[in-house]
């Protein structure tokens, strides 16, 4: 079950504890059908959990200006946004880096696409 999203570990875990098909489909809202196909989905192997995004452009931009001293104020004018909104850019621009710097801690090898 490594590798799945948490509502298919919940499916296959209610279809091993015995439930019927249908009776898992209510509980989700979906149609027993719908449920077979998770079922059929999950049986496909997959390559690993999604890669880690790095920071967008404005996220890195941010983070330079900021860097650099600007305000959260001032970096907003050059964006045309408010304050609080670059300082949500900037918490998960820090959010993004600080993912990349874990997995690729585990790994000893530098995420793809991190540097930029």
């Amino acid at each position: 079950m490594e590798n799945l999203r948490p509502m298919e570990r919940r499916i296959i875990a209610m279809r091993d504890g015995g439930l019927p098909s249908d009776e898992i489909a209510k509980r989700f809202g979906k149609s027993a059908a719908q449920i077979e196909r998770i079922f059929q989905w999950t049986a496909i192997p997959r390559s690993g959990p999604p890669r880690q995004r790095s920071p967008r452009a404005i996220e890195r931009r941010v983070l330079t200006l900021r860097a650099a001293g600007e305000t959260h104020a001032e970096v907003g004018a050059r964006f045309r946004r408010s304050a609080r909104f670059i300082q949500q850019v900037e918490g998960l621009a820090h959010y993004r880096l600080g993912l990349n710097l874990l997995s690729s801690s585990h790994t000893g090898q530098p995420e793809r696409g991190a540097s930029r």
